[in-house]
């Protein structure tokens, strides 16, 4: 793609950087058949290669973003399909990052939007604050007829029960027995740190205490380290690049102070949606001179759980042939590149893992997406559900907390994480959802 910036726009190194991302769109089109918005709407503008051609007529101008700009690109779910498609490589993944970032500095957007946003940015990332929320939108559900549309969806979407917040996820030390044993004896075992994540903790505490009992049996020493808090995904999304980095820059920090100490082997991630934002933490940090050596080590650490029992090993085959269906969240198979293991690591287990038709394609939920584009998010969970109910399987696993809530809205079938069933494969508790 031929690009038009000024020589005095490329001195700045945003400017070379879209110059760079633009320059290797060959204009193939690849990216429309698997881009969701795309296949829903059938808009050009709606597609990657379409955005890409607003996004260059707006960064060359410098322009201030325009209602039809920002429509289009709200309407990307980066769910990074594209880049999966993409025969030429496009980093679209920080081109759509980098304009929304220009949206959030340049366009006013209406009173209730900016209103909405700013909720979402401020309760999402804080756990006892997102918690408070949810017992509150379920206070407010008999009057739920009476509240202005998006504020109607988001206490529609508010679970009936929350369950209890879990020990595992505060900051502390988990060993096994024997690991104590030989750490006191000053055999080395595998040591990571877990990212506890944000909503995860209120919504499904179950999965990270499940990753803590898995881990532990298989040899690890976990650690939950102090001074964690969002991995910046959600507000990074939102087009706030300074929260994004000031959270990151939190949680580099954190994780630094125990690699210097006691050491770490790994970072370990049960949120594949986080795991995508934490392993780009030398990207986004790469321009705080104070902090982009120490974003690149740990970036180099984080690993999604299913890397981790790949290469620890696992041994059990109670899942006796159940079948499961699997959906790849978009952010472990386009974002990770993360394509396999979850599906052996359960067929390690014994299941039957079937994987839907279009699996390709997003569930919808792509973090605040469902709460910022709630029809055509409700279009895609209802088409990814269809899919997954043709699998006819028992159970539905997955691998990030997201795509779990958007898919139980919408099937009897229980949806379940990945991690879960591993744990129970080996000795753990039966999944909630399965009881």
């Amino acid at each position: 793609m031929q690009t038009l910036f000024s020589p005095e726009q490329r001195r700045r190194e945003v400017v070379r950087e879209a110059d760079a991302i633009l320059r290797t769109c060959v204009h193939c089109g690849f990216c429309t058949a698997t881009c969701p918005t795309y296949v829903l709407l059938g808009d050009e503008l709606d597609s990657p290669r379409g955005r890409i051609y607003l996004i260059k007529d707006m960064m060359e101008g410098d322009k201030p973003a325009t209602e039809k700009v920002v429509r289009h690109i709200d309407r990307c779910l980066s769910c990074l399909s594209c880049m999966t498609t993409c025969p030429s490589g496009v980093d679209y993944m920080h081109l759509i990052d980098r304009a929304r970032v220009h949206i959030h500095r340049t366009y006013r957007r209406p009173f209730g939007a900016r209103c909405l946003r700013a909720v979402l940015a401020w309760v999402l990332v804080r756990p006892k604050v997102f918690r408070l929320s949810l017992i509150g939108a379920r206070l407010a559900r008999p009057f739920q007829k009476f509240l202005p549309g998006r504020l109607k969806g988001m206490v529609a979407m508010a679970p009936a029960a929350l369950p209890r917040s879990s020990p595992l996820d505060r900051p502390g030390v988990h060993v096994a027995h024997d690991i104590a044993h030989d750490i006191a004896q000053g055999k080395h075992r595998l040591r990571v740190a877990l990212h506890p994540g944000c909503a995860q903790q209120v919504l499904a505490p179950r999965i990270n205490a499940a990753a803590v009992r898995l881990l532990t049996r298989l040899g690890c020493e976990v650690v939950i380290s102090k001074g964690l808090g969002c991995c910046g995904a959600l507000v990074h999304h939102m087009g706030r690049e300074d929260d994004a980095q000031a959270q990151a820059r939190a949680n580099v920090a954190a994780w630094v102070r125990e690699m210097d100490g006691a050491g770490l082997d790994a970072i370990v991630v049960t949120a594949s949606g986080c795991g995508t934002t934490l392993k780009d933490y030398g990207y986004l940090l790469k321009d705080d001179p104070q902090i982009a050596a120490a974003a690149q080590r740990v970036a180099a650490l984080v690993r999604d759980i299913s890397e981790v029992l790949i290469d620890l090993g696992m041994s059990a085959d109670k899942g006796r042939g159940t079948v499961v269906g699997y959906h790849a969240p978009c952010s472990m198979q386009h974002g990770q590149k993360l394509k396999n293991q979850p599906q052996e690591l359960l067929r390690q287990a014994g299941f039957d893992v079937r994987e839907p038709a279009e699996a390709h394609l997003c569930c919808g939920s792509a973090g605040t997406y469902n709460l910022l584009q709630p029809d055509l998010a409700a279009r895609l969970g209802a088409r990814k559900v269809e899919n997954l109910d043709k699998t006819e399987a028992a159970m539905i696993a997955t691998g990030n907390i997201g795509c779990m809530v958007q898919i139980a809205q919408r099937t009897e079938v229980p949806v379940v994480h990945t991690v879960e069933l591993l744990d129970w494969a080996m000795g753990g508790p039966k999944p909630a959802p399965l009881v």
